[in-house]
């Protein structure tokens, strides 16, 4: 009698959607006078929801905080969601594909709507640099083994370019 053959990984994207954006410029108009560079601030984060049986929703969420001195010059936040169907993954690997493969598929759909948004706005666009989630999923990891709070994501600043 011959074995029944372990199923095959199934890994499908079934959906990118826009979940979430906001832009705020509370200094609108007079901000646009300033001659300037601003401070550019960018926190990111991931999370996972089960949605059904092999099937899960990934969000990526990023907030750009940008200032001149002590004044907002613009604020977006925005997330990226995607369904995937995930099955026969072995347990053990299911939170790297949740935390790491997931959000670098769903993070170029969310820069470039970022970027977008910016610039429809106004502004010259912030590209934002890439990830690497696995370092990301690595921190979080090594933060929960700790005991301490789980830190709220990547957290970059730096001059607008």
């Amino acid at each position: 009698m011959s074995a029944v053959p372990p199923q095959q990984p199934v890994f499908q994207i079934q959906r990118m959607y826009l979940k979430d954006l906001s832009l705020e410029i509370p200094g609108a108009p007079r901000i646009f006078l300033e001659q300037q560079q601003p401070a550019v601030e960018i926190s990111l984060d991931s999370a996972q929801e089960q949605l059904s049986d092999g099937i899960h929703e990934v969000t990526v969420t990023v907030t750009v905080t940008t200032r001149i001195g002590d004044k907002v010059l613009f604020l977006v936040e925005a997330s990226q969601g995607g369904i995937f169907e995930i099955r026969n993954i072995p347990p053990e690997q299911m939170p790297v594909v949740l935390n790491v493969v997931c959000p670098n598929v769903i993070y170029p759909y969310l820069r470039s709507n970022v970027a977008d948004v910016i610039q429809r706005a106004g502004f010259p666009p912030i590209h934002l640099s890439e990830i690497n989630f696995e370092a990301l999923y690595q921190q979080k990891l090594a933060q929960q083994q700790q005991g301490g709070e789980q830190a709220p994501g990547l957290i970059v600043t730096g001059r607008n370019n």
